[in-house]
């Protein structure tokens, strides 16, 4: 809000001057100058006081006095009272729980606040309710205790007048509680958008983290679902890999003894197993038995297992006529209780060749080849095995 600015006037010189009077008329008087017969001014001297000038007035002279005013000082007087005017009016002063605050304001004669430009607009009651206000006299202290927002309406003089501040001072109240319950319900919500935007950043976190758990856990998923396909893929390679070694072993194990089987041959056609290795009894010095035996009629021919050279044909006590075939890894293969030998000793055989033929000579309970396979280092092992280990069936 500006203040009135104050219209320019010519200085004043009560000593002579631009201004004075008499200043610039020869005679002693110029425009506005005082034109009395009565009154003559001493050199130096000017102090008119009211009572001079009004019976100067009424004795028909003309004057005009400079008037010095303050314009600033008045209107920074009127825009103070206006302030507190509206700051009573407004309920700023809401703390009505506090003990007042006397001020006093001295009696400057302003117009009342409902007459203010833009102030009175402010202020509850408007023309209607307008009161004749009168200064509070001030206590022995100097400042008047009365509350900030009852200061404008004190009338203690009239009932009525009293009434009505009273009204107005409750009206100021209400509307100074209305603004501060505004003001605590705008600082309600407020707090409530605060807590509205952390519940919502706290929420925005949480779905982002379970977005991101979630993307962990489909991916530590899909990771080790591959890493199980890889390993099952493997393994099925690996199994594979193993069926596929154990079947050429196979292929090549039967390749192999069919070979063996093709330079092998079992030293009869037919026949029957009546005793096997190591089987035990009482027909036996040693308690037990030391070959295999093959039943069959007396004068069955007997082949060679294998090729060898023949390192002994003859008598051989308990054994009767037995015929030894060396291989060429040094195996001695047993022919024993032969009727007849067809071989001689030093002589060399092929597969199959007839070497002698079946008897019952010796210790024997009926015709039969007991038959006795010997390792090289002598060593008496089991003849089935053996013969099965080259392919052949027994």
């Amino acid at each position: 809000m500006a203040s009135n600015t104050p219209v320019p006037e010519a200085p004043f010189d009560p000593f002579g001057g631009p201004g004075a009077v008499g200043a610039d008329d020869p005679d002693g008087f110029a425009p506005g100058a005082y034109e009395t017969a009565s009154f003559t001014p001493a050199p130096g001297e000017w102090n008119p006081t009211e009572g001079s000038l009004r019976a100067e007035s009424r004795a028909g002279g003309r004057h005009r006095i400079v008037k010095q005013r303050s314009n600033f000082a008045r209107s920074s007087t009127v825009l103070g009272v206006g302030v507190i005017a509206a700051v009573g009016a407004g309920g700023l002063a809401t703390a009505q729980e506090k003990a007042p605050v006397a001020i006093s304001l001295p009696d400057l004669g302003l117009p009342d606040a409902h007459d203010l430009p833009g102030v009175g607009d402010l202020l509850p009651g408007g023309e209607e309710e307008t009161a004749p206000r009168e200064s509070a006299p001030a206590p022995a202290g100097g400042v008047a205790a009365k509350p900030l927002t009852s200061v404008t309406y004190t009338a203690p003089a009239d009932t009525t007048a009293g009434t009505e501040a009273e009204e107005r001072t409750a009206t100021a109240a209400d509307a100074g509680e209305a603004l501060r319950a505004r003001i605590l319900q705008q600082a309600e919500q407020q707090q409530q958008a605060a807590v509205d935007a952390e519940k919502l950043a706290a929420e925005k976190a949480a779905a982002e983290k379970a977005a991101a758990d979630a993307k962990a856990q489909a991916e530590a998923a899909a990771k080790a679902e591959a890493e199980a396909k890889a390993k099952a893929e493997a393994e099925r390679l690996a199994a594979e890999k193993a069926e596929a070694e154990r079947i050429a072993a196979e292929k090549a194990e039967a390749e192999r003894l069919a070979r063996l089987a093709a330079s092998y041959s079992m030293p009869l056609s037919s026949y029957t197993l009546t005793s096997t290795y190591m089987q035990s009894g009482s027909m036996w010095s040693s308690g037990y038995h030391t070959g295999l035996d093959f039943a069959a009629p007396t004068g069955t021919p007997l082949k060679a297992v294998h090729g060898g050279t023949i390192t002994s044909a003859g008598w051989s006590g308990s054994y009767g006529y037995r015929i030894v075939l060396e291989l060429e890894d040094g195996t001695e293969v047993w022919y024993c209780h032969l009727s007849s030998m067809t071989a001689a000793a030093g002589q060399t055989v092929t597969t199959g060749e007839t070497i002698g033929r079946v008897g019952a000579t010796g210790n024997v309970t009926g015709p039969h080849l007991h038959m006795e396979v010997h390792t090289p280092d002598g060593s008496g092992i089991d003849p089935a095995e053996w013969l099965r280990s080259k392919g052949l069936s027994v």
